[in-house]
């Protein structure tokens, strides 16, 4: 395919500056989001053991419902009954009183001890999931929402600008050079090959991630024009709800019953709880669950509204019974969460996640290679600071992100008997560890800050599944989950080595590489060889 030159210097000039502009923040947000693909199993993992005893049978949800209201009677205002109790939900009732701010909510959690008395204990699910989702969907910033999600926006449409002219620029080579990789001295051929492989092999996957991303920054936009266009009776969420009581003294049916009934509406559906609230003095209800056999808008469940007096289930929030501009919704969800086709289609997106991670730290690379000062023959050049800079930004913001997460993560175990708020230790934690290695960064240099925080990021990510051990050793207040940490810990585990590897990679290339690049150790008084390269004893540490 021919394309002008003058053309494609247009788009490489567009390509190259809103990747550098989008480039570290969109690190931020796939290295998280391949995370987040397992939220379930992390947040399961993380979340301390319950001091309850065990859950009564469903059918006995009531009798232990009615022994709560009359102690507290304020869990009428907004309750659940679990199905299926879990290690983040390990009562069969379940209730929420309201924090110190809209979205903040404390959860309690009720049984019969032995003795026949009210059990009722303060839930304490591991909030250290639901940070790594947040970084994820805010692009790593720690802004309020208002302010953070339009900036993800913006980030999301240069992200679509630079796939479409970074594919445009790759087009008149494409037959030649798909998946060449081209293995020799000359590094920024080597850097260029791996970010054309990994940009054209996963480009639907990055179109798919761009246009979610713009949707869900500016949703509340779309969902007004929706309102207004599609929706003559109104969007689905502001529709009336089910009706309330047939007469004033009618009660709510229980929950054995709502579940036959779910059962027998909605074959295929594993309900894992219902929801109840008072709402203008009615009581509305809805009911939470998966059919594997659909995508679901949300990561790991699907919701809708449940009349709790007759059980009749309205399922136009169901997949596979939305109408079609509601499913046409419900697949953009689906197919940024990876929320179809189970664990393969998970493992799948984690692996394109990383290798997302990947395409924007090798384009800056790029950047840097194509602006560094060449070797002349009067000795190495100093290279300018824009290089400088950004090599250590690249290497502070890309690591601090890997290594924060890995940080916050191996503290998890040791958090919940020491402290009171554990998402502002594990959000404290992971920004201190993040600024701290972009400072590093920058006092050490790219090269040495590279070397350095990659052996970190082995260690603490080792410390992961090493506190999990100490759980099993019951060294501390650390505990282990039979059978829940074996994703979270074999993956850790599996990721030591890597970081090892590509930390001795980084050394090889400082210390024996070419000395005139941003990446090489800074040079030693020792004359160089013809071939521009530096012994390697001259690397020091």
């Amino acid at each position: 395919m021919k394309i002008r030159n003058d053309v494609i210097k247009v788009y490489k000039d567009v390509h190259i500056w809103v990747g550098i502009l989008s480039g570290l923040m969109l690190f931020i947000a796939f290295y998280a989001g391949a995370i987040t693909m397992f939220e379930k199993p992390l947040e399961r993992w993380a979340t301390p053991p319950s001091s309850l005893a065990a859950p009564p049978p469903l059918a006995g949800a009531e009798v232990l419902l009615q022994a709560v209201l009359a102690e507290h009677p304020q869990a009428a205002k907004n309750y659940l009954i679990i199905v299926e109790p879990t290690v983040d939900a390990p009562a069969r009732v379940i209730w929420r009183e309201p924090g110190k701010s809209r979205r903040q909510f404390t959860e309690f959690g009720a049984s019969f001890a032995d003795d026949g008395s009210l059990q009722v204990e303060q839930l304490r699910k591991a909030p250290v999931a639901q940070l790594v989702d947040t970084l994820h969907q805010l692009v790593g910033l720690p802004f309020p929402d208002a302010l953070a999600r339009p900036i993800m926006g913006a980030v999301a449409l240069l992200y679509a600008v630079a796939l479409v002219s970074g594919l445009i620029i790759f087009l008149p080579t494409l037959a030649k050079d798909l998946l060449a990789m081209r293995i020799g001295h000359n590094i920024k051929r080597l850097w260029m090959d791996v970010h054309n492989a990994l940009g054209v092999v996963s480009l639907p996957f990055h179109v798919v991630m761009a246009l979610t991303c713009v949707v869900f920054a500016f949703h509340d936009e779309f969902y007004d024009v929706q309102g207004a266009v599609v929706y003559e009776q109104g969007v689905p969420w502001q529709r009336e709800t089910p009706p309330g009581p047939p007469t004033p003294d009618a009660r709510p049916l229980p929950a054995v019953e709502l579940l036959r009934l779910a059962h027998a509406q909605q074959p295929g559906f594993d309900v894992f709880n219902f929801s109840f609230k008072q709402a203008g003095g009615q009581l509305e209800a809805s009911i939470t669950g998966l059919d594997t056999r659909y995508g679901t808008r949300a990561r790991t469940y699907a919701s809708t509204h449940l009349n709790p007096y007759t059980g009749e289930i309205d399922p136009h929030d169901l997949p596979g019974q939305m109408e079609p501009w509601d499913a046409a919704v419900n697949t953009f969800f689906m197919l940024h969460f990876g929320s179809f086709g189970g664990n393969p289609v998970r493992w799948l997106y984690l692996l394109l996640g990383l290798a997302g991670a990947l395409l924007f730290y090798t384009g800056n690379l790029l950047w840097i290679e194509s602006r560094r000062r060449k070797q002349r023959a009067d000795g190495v050049p100093e290279q300018t600071r824009s290089a400088r800079v950004l090599g250590s930004l690249t290497v502070g913001v890309s690591l601090g992100c890997v290594v924060g997460i890995s940080a916050t993560l191996a503290a998890t175990k040791w958090l919940p008997q020491r402290v009171d708020n554990l998402a502002a230790w594990h959000e404290g934690i992971y920004y201190a560890v993040f600024v701290a290695a972009v400072a590093w960064a920058f006092v050490r240099g790219a090269p040495r800050a590279a070397v350095e925080l990659l052996r970190l990021a082995a260690l603490a990510t080792l410390l992961i599944p090493l506190s999990s051990l100490a759980g099993v050793w019951g060294i501390g207040s650390a505990w282990h989950h039979p059978g829940m940490g074996f994703i979270v810990d074999l993956t850790a585990l599996a990721a030591v080595p890597v970081f090892l590897a590509i930390a001795a990679y980084t050394r090889r290339r400082m210390c024996a590489g070419h000395t005139d690049s941003v990446w090489a150790q800074p040079a030693s008084s020792q004359p160089l060889p013809p071939s521009g390269r530096g012994p390697a004893s001259a690397c020091q540490e």
